[in-house]
Parts: C-alpha cells; structure tokens; sequence
C-alpha cells in the first residue's frame, strides 16, 4: 500500500499478517490459525502468560479483532473459590470501555476497516485485556492488606524507610506493583508479600511472583543492584514446597513467622 502525506488510509485485501508487519513493532508475531489469525502480543498476563489476540477478515476488507474470552477465562480461573462481586464485574466492563472495545459474551473485540486499524485494533484489545486480568489483584488485595499493614508497622518500628506499593516498570514494559521498596545502610530491598487464604490461590500467587522478579531482575543487578525478597505468610499452612522453590528461584525466601530473619535478610550486604 503506497501512502501520500494528508491522504486518508484506504481499505486493503492484504493479509492480516502484512499489516501486522508495517504497523506494529517486531514484538508482536503473527500465524494463520484456522480460520483466522493469532496473534503473539508482548503482553503478559499477572502470572507471566503471553496475551494471544485473534484476526478474522470479512469478505469486504475489514474485519474483527479478538481475544476470544481468554481474558475473562483467565480471571475467572483465578478466583476458583471466590464469586466476583458486582464491584468487580463493572471493573471488567470499564476496562472494555476505557480501551475503546465491546466485551460480548466474555471476549473483547475491536473491528477495523483498513491496516492501520487493524493495528490499532490489536493494541486497544490487547490493553484490555491486560486491564480485565488486572482485575484479580482486587481478588490478591483482600488477603494481603492485613499483613502488609502489620509488615509495614514493622519496618517503622525497626527504622527503615519505605515506599509502599510502588508500581514499577519490567524490562517488557509491564508496570509490576511491588509491595515494599525498602532502603538500607547496606542494600536496598524489593519485597513481595506471598499471602492468601486460599489454598487453590497459592500456586497462582506463586507464579505471579515469580514473573514480577523475572521482568524486575535487571534491578537486581551490579554493584548497586536491590535484593529480590519474597516474604511468605506462613501463619496458615497453604504453601507446598513446590510454590517455595519456584518463588525463591529469583529471590531470597523469608518467613513471616520467623521477624527476627526477616530484618536479617533486609539488612545483609
């Protein structure tokens, strides 16, 4: 398609794949998938799964773009255990509506009429639906607010400063919340609060975790890199060891049952 300065995009018969290609960058990576065509966005879901969208074009050039469900599939699989709550529900529909696309029967969808609006199709679903899975944090908040406020008593009382809930950008452009960012004389921590009441939960927290430290590790790094802490609420007995080795793959591992360690991981070289 040959394009003239101030001249209106016009419709084309090209493939989906093409116009994937010119208008978006190399990240996103694009196969003919049945009938339609999947696309492997460089989005994440919470616990580090790829966000893949779907591209179906009608007979006159334009088309619909998808995510077939996957987005609320995903959030209702988090919450196996816990109905969502009319509050939530409208959290899911204002991600739809503030990314600009429809949500029918579960899946967000964007139609387009010409290539740069498929591209900008697949950029609006794909930010909803990381919108949609943002959505199980509200599920993650309620079992981790208790302790985060008895954690953050802590480290007033042992005088440490602190940022709480600091939302922090991963090297895949990702902005993680990480719930403590803690100063030291010796290093300066990261920390993540392990913490729910529910044992299905626990290897979806896990996960989660263990993708946050795997987009933050760049920070980590070098002489003045921070420690990767993970602080496990081990109050109820809801972790197998499975969840404390795959948590403590890329971070240091500390209990909440045992304070007194905890100060001492915070406060190593």
């Amino acid at each position: 398609m040959t394009r003239h300065p101030g001249h209106p995009a016009t419709v084309t018969h090209g493939s989906p794949c093409e116009a994937i290609a010119r208008f978006l960058p190399a990240m996103f990576h694009c196969a003919p998938a049945g009938e339609r065509t999947r696309v492997r966005t460089p989005y994440l879901y919470p616990d580090g799964g790829i966000i893949d969208l779907f591209v179906r074009r009608n007979n006159g050039g334009g088309g619909v773009v998808s995510d077939l469900g996957e987005a609320t599939a995903w959030l209702r699989m988090q919450a196996a255990s816990v109905r969502r709550s009319p509050r939530q529900s409208l959290l899911v529909e204002d991600a739809a509506r503030t990314a600009g696309v429809e949500l029918f029967k579960g899946a967000l969808m964007s139609r387009f009429d010409s290539e740069e609006s498929l591209a900008v199709a697949v950029q609006q679903v794909g930010m909803a639906a990381i919108r949609v899975s943002d959505v199980w944090f509200t599920y993650r908040t309620r079992a981790v607010e208790s302790i985060n406020d008895e954690v953050g008593d802590l480290l007033l009382e042992q005088r440490f400063e602190y940022t709480r809930g600091e939302k922090v950008a991963g090297r895949s452009g990702r902005a993680w919340t990480v719930d403590f960012d803690i100063a030291a004389p010796q290093r300066s921590s990261l920390v993540m609060v392990a913490s729910t009441g529910n044992r299905s939960a626990a290897q979806r927290v896990s996960e989660h975790i263990t993708a946050t430290w795997h987009d933050l590790n760049f920070m980590t790094i070098g002489p003045n890199g921070k420690h990767a802490v993970t602080l496990v609420d081990d109050t109820a007995d809801i972790w197998s060891e499975e969840h404390l080795n795959l948590m403590g793959s890329l971070s240091t591992l500390a209990r909440w049952s045992d304070v007194d360690g905890f100060v001492r991981v915070l406060t190593a070289a």
